[in-house]
C-alpha cells in the first residue's frame, strides 16, 4: 500500500487525513501469472494500481488472441469502455506474470472524488495521462516504422523483457516473424 500512497503524493497533494479515507476504501490482492482478472463479457466494477507484475488487455478473434495494451508497475487501469457505462467488456485483462494490485471498487471510487477535490485532481491527471499515452501509440502507428515502434517500445517498456513475442508483436502490429526480423536486424 505505501508504494500506492507514494504514487498518489507525487501526483498530488494531499493531506493525512484524506489519505486515510483513500487507504480504508483500498484493498490489496495477488493475481496468480496467466490469471484472468476481467473477462470479455463481464462488466468492469474496479479500478486498479500496479503495484508489481504486470497486465495485458486482449480480444480473441477468429480464435487468435490480440494483446492491445500491456502495463506495468506504477500504472492505473481499468475496462474504462466497461466501467463507465456498465456495458459487457470486450477485453479480456490478464495478468502476465505474478501481479499484486490495488483494488477500488467503482462505488469508492466515486465517493472519493465527491468527498476530496484532491482525489478528484488525481483522477484527472491519470486520465489526462491515460489519454496523452493512447494518443501517443495511435500516433505511433500513423508515423512509425515496425522497427521505429520496437526501439521506441524497447526504451520505454518492461513489455520486451516480461511478455512471449507474440504478444509482443501483436501490440506492435506486427507478425511474429517481421518482430524477428526486426530483432535479428537490431542485434
Amino acid at each position: 500500500m505505501e508504494e500506492f500512497i507514494k504514487f498518489i503524493k507525487e501526483m498530488v497533494w494531499i493531506d493525512e487525513l484524506d489519505l486515510q479515507l483513500v487507504r480504508s476504501r483500498c484493498k490489496e490482492r495477488m493475481i496468480p501469472k496467466n490469471k484472468l482478472i476481467l473477462r470479455k463479457g463481464q462488466i468492469a466494477s474496479q479500478y486498479f494500481f500496479i503495484i508489481s507484475g504486470g497486465v495485458r488487455f486482449f480480444y480473441e478473434l477468429h480464435d487468435q488472441e490480440n494483446t492491445t495494451w500491456v502495463m506495468f508497475k506504477n500504472e492505473f487501469f481499468t475496462e474504462i469502455s466497461s466501467l463507465h457505462p456498465q456495458k459487457p467488456s470486450r477485453f479480456n485483462i490478464e495478468a502476465i506474470e505474478e501481479t499484486k494490485l490495488i483494488v477500488i471498487d467503482k462505488k469508492d471510487m466515486d465517493f472519493l472524488y465527491h468527498q476530496l477535490p484532491s482525489w478528484e485532481e488525481f483522477g484527472r491527471k491519470i486520465w489526462e495521462a491515460t489519454t496523452v499515452r493512447m494518443i501517443d501509440q495511435i500516433m505511433n502507428f500513423q508515423t512509425m516504422s515496425a522497427e521505429e515502434r520496437y526501439l521506441n517500445f524497447m526504451t520505454h517498456s518492461d513489455l520486451i523483457q516480461k511478455v512471449p513475442v507474440k504478444q509482443v508483436a501483436a501490440v506492435l502490429g506486427i507478425t511474429p516473424n517481421a518482430l524477428s526480423r526486426i530483432r535479428k536486424k537490431i542485434r
